[in-house]
């Protein structure tokens, strides 16, 4: 059975790695996103929502108590009751009443209808008189028929070119609980605007006001939703179209809508005094900012991944190296071993073939090695072939190939050399290994050699130039030892 190539084991791998660290990063980036984004949202829904709705609206009540208190001490007040019971004679005494009315209490205006006389006195004077077949005058004739002592009411105010303000509108009764007009003040819509925007402004959401039929009512300055002004439609609004089927006549709750591609949350209060809807819309910018967070955190595990990646790479590279390094090198004499001596040989053979070069092989073999380890010890053995394989080395010539063949026999390339000229080299260096001593314990050991040489001749295979060449060291060992032997 064939094993897969390197590079297919080493790529399976790397992608294996990267399966691990891309689902792992991916995964614990992702649950950190929507565990902060699950937190955010409840907090805005459930806390910062709530919260800013109950104080605006606790504001509007409150800007609304005053003048129903107001106008309830005015439906009392026995000079009001008692001037309309005397006929209403003089008509400063009235309106000096509501403009000391007005200017004490800060109201926006203040005014009296009388039942007897259909007369509307405001702190300017007689406004004018209200007739049941008049538009603007339907507001008296409801509160004369209601059963409610007063209601609050948005309307134009006639006395001030128009201003759009929320009037308390009380029932005015005599003595004996009949009623004899309408009185109240009013409170200028741009106050509750200037509340909006503070709001709007000091906690970064919308805050708007929707009638129960979806028309906007009120906003800030820079208006609702997308810009949108008094008098729109939430049906006409991209997000917000659909959002009134789902609040029945009168209803409270939280809602979320889309709107450009960025979440939208909303609390929605029902406000019965004035029969709005009171929106609190915020937009999802923390959970943005979480969202940014998520992508430069994948970039940076992303980057993490890579440089893993690159650096496992290069550890490969390096082991590959170094293993290919182990596999050719031989680990006693520091030599290129068989298999390194088969790459070096191919590359040498092909050079003299292209160059019509001489190339000569040359094998070594320690003469009656085996004495040496039986007697001293196949450490010792190991240390002299060692420093033998460092002291032929260093005789030898840059361009030469010396690789340890395998126990004490050694394998010789000369390159660009001849055979009579290879064969004076391989003399001097039986010479030179004779002369040299090794101490051993107390002892001092002598090496001997016997070299085989033989020349390759183009054509001819690796196998064939070193079976002649073992044939040639054959010969100098049954010659005696110690000599060097050529083949032809």
């Amino acid at each position: 059975m064939s094993l897969r190539p390197k590079w297919q084991t080493q790529t399976s791998l790397v992608l294996v790695l990267l399966f691990l660290l891309g689902s792992g990063f991916l995964t614990t980036s992702l649950l950190s996103y929507y565990a902060s984004r699950d937190s955010i949202r409840n907090s805005i829904i459930n806390t910062e929502l709530p919260l800013t709705s109950d104080t605006v609206y606790s504001e509007i009540q409150k800007d609304l108590v005053r003048p129903t208190l107001i106008s309830s001490m005015m439906a009392r007040d026995t000079f009001l009751r008692d001037w309309v019971l005397a006929g209403e004679q003089d008509t400063g005494q009235v309106t000096r009443y509501l403009r000391e009315v007005q200017e004490h209490y800060g109201a926006f205006t203040s005014f009296f209808v009388s039942d007897r006389s259909s007369t509307y006195y405001q702190a300017k004077g007689v406004l004018k008189q209200v007739r049941p077949d008049a538009t603007r005058d339907i507001w008296y004739y409801r509160v004369r028929d209601m059963a409610e002592p007063y209601e609050i009411n948005v309307d134009v105010d006639l006395a001030n070119a128009d201003i759009l303000t929320i009037f308390i509108n009380y029932k005015v009764l005599d003595y004996d609980g009949n009623f004899i007009g309408a009185t109240g003040v009013g409170l200028a819509v741009d106050t509750v605007v200037k509340l909006i925007d503070d709001y709007q402004q000091r906690y970064e959401r919308s805050v708007y006001f929707v009638d129960t039929t979806g028309r906007i009512t009120l906003t800030g300055t820079h208006g609702g939703p997308q810009g949108a002004r008094v008098g729109d439609r939430l049906a006409d609004i991209p997000g917000l179209d659909n959002l009134m089927e789902k609040l029945p006549t009168p209803q409270s709750g939280q809602f979320e809508y889309q709107q450009q591609g960025r979440e939208h949350f909303l609390n929605v209060r029902y406000i019965p005094e004035l029969e709005w809807y009171l929106f609190v819309d915020k937009q999802d910018k923390a959970l943005a900012g979480i969202r940014q967070g998520l992508y430069i955190n994948l970039l940076l595990c992303l980057l993490v991944t890579l440089i893993v990646l690159v650096l496992v790479s290069l550890v490969f590279r390096r082991y590959r190296q170094r293993i290919a390094a182990l596999a050719t090198i031989d680990s006693l004499t520091e030599l290129p071993n068989r298999r390194g001596f088969d790459i070096l040989a191919e590359q040498a053979m092909q050079e003299a073939q292209r160059d019509s070069s001489p190339l000569c092989a040359v094998m070594l073999d320690l003469d009656h090695f085996k004495q040496v380890n039986d007697r001293h010890g196949h450490l010792t053995g190991d240390d002299v072939l060692r420093r033998f394989a460092d002291r032929l080395r260093a005789k030898l010539r840059q361009s030469d190939i010396l690789c340890r063949w395998g126990g004490e026999e050694f394998i010789l390339l000369l390159k660009n050399t001849a055979l009579h000229t290879a064969h004076e080299l391989a003399e001097k260096l039986r010479q030179h290994c004779a002369d040299q001593r090794y101490p051993v314990g107390g002892e001092t050991l002598q090496v001997t050699v016997s070299l085989g040489l033989s020349q390759y001749q183009a054509g001819e295979s690796l196998h064939t130039l070193l079976g002649r060449t073992d044939r040639a060291l054959y010969r100098a060992k049954q010659a005696g030892r110690n000599r060097v032997c050529e083949e032809h």
